[in-house]
């Protein structure tokens, strides 16, 4: 299983629309599962970013291209980063 962590910046446009960013956010919900991808939390946060995606998926590439098709729609920037757990990480060092 593939976990990402994508940290999250409203453009202009998404920030003029703030208040429907709950409604975008359950949107997205409902296309993630549809490609195949987990939504494990979906946080609005205050200081540097101004949200925190957690996705999960068997595949990198579900992820990445349901991120890609998240920002084409103009209301957030992203920058993602790929998570491991503790044995996932391990497992790294000993290959």
């Amino acid at each position: 299983m593939c976990r990402y962590i994508t940290l999250i910046n409203f453009t202009d446009k998404g920030s003029s629309q703030i208040k429907e960013s709950t409604a975008r956010a359950h949107a997205f919900d409902d296309i993630a599962a549809k490609s195949g991808v987990q939504v494990e939390g979906q946080f609005w946060t205050m200081g540097s970013y101004d949200g925190v995606l957690i996705l999960t998926a068997d595949s990198e590439h579900k992820i990445l291209h349901l991120l890609a098709e998240l920002a084409s729609r103009g209301n957030v920037r992203t920058t993602t980063m790929q998570a491991f757990t503790d044995k996932g990480f391990e497992a790294i060092l000993k290959a």
